[in-house]
């Protein structure tokens, strides 16, 4: 796999677009996907093989996340709205996005640890409770210990052919959509020294949202993404027509 071009690729693609992905000061509603497309975007974050066995949830933005499918092989999908990532960093969450979007699932071992965050969120949401205080809330409780790290090592799979969330959650609120299906590994309190890495877009695995919930994470390569691309493309029309910022940035002429 070429995975150096594929980061390049990918790197090219946030710069151009973040700059223009502020958040605004105005709140915004998330609204619902129709549940068929929740349920093929939620379930492109794994590999095929993974994809009908898995459990499958869609989000009812007045309750929170809601069983669509109960699956056996033990891995977990959804699309996530407000992520893990809104909560790191020092920058204020003065809103709840309706742009973010990202397709993500869990093994055994994330469901035990890393997804209770985003089902909590949802939740606290659902309820109303405003960005702000629940941005507070949930480093609160990862201070506290409420949200363990994960017992094991393991797999989340985000293999979808887009998503749109933060760029540099632990520094700003910068925001931008792209193409990059990847694999994360659990990596409770490593950092790039330990394991030689670099940051998102260079050559080498890094280390994400660092802590008892950091992952390394590693892009697969500019042919299965292409691939990827071919297969879900009704799917990306579909998102596109919904919204224009879910709609993938075009690549830069060579």
């Amino acid at each position: 796999m070429h995975n150096t071009s594929a980061i390049a690729i990918v790197a090219g693609l946030l710069c151009a677009t973040s700059a223009s992905a502020q958040s605004s000061n105005t709140p915004n509603k998330i609204e619902p996907l129709p549940s068929d497309l929740e349920i093929q975007l939620a379930l492109s974050a794994l590999p095929p093989h993974l994809r009908d066995q898995a459990t499958v949830y869609i989000l009812n933005p007045a309750k929170g996340f809601e069983l669509a499918h109960k699956g056996t092989n033990g891995f977990h999908a959804f699309v996530a709205r407000t992520g893990d990532d809104s909560f790191k960093g020092d920058w204020p969450l003065t809103k709840y996005r309706d742009d973010i979007l990202y397709p993500i699932s869990f093994d055994q071992a994330g469901v035990d640890a890393q997804m209770r965050v985003f089902f909590d969120a949802a939740k606290e949401q659902a309820k109303g409770t405003p960005s702000a205080e629940l941005k507070k809330l949930i480093q609160d409780r990862y201070k506290s210990g409420t949200y363990k790290a994960p017992e094991r090592a393991g797999v989340s799979y985000m293999l979808s052919p887009v998503l749109r969330t933060y760029t540099s959650p632990e520094e700003n609120d910068n925001v931008a959509t792209a193409n990059f299906p990847h694999v994360m590994y659990y990596a409770p309190d490593v950092s790039n020294h330990d394991i030689g890495g670099g940051q998102v877009g260079g050559p080498y695995p890094a280390v994400i949202l660092h802590g008892h919930h950091g992952y390394t994470i590693q892009p697969i390569g500019v042919t299965e993404i292409a691939a990827l691309t071919r297969e879900y493309a009704p799917m990306l029309e579909s998102l596109c027509r919904i919204k224009e910022l879910w709609c993938l940035p075009k690549p830069k002429a060579q």
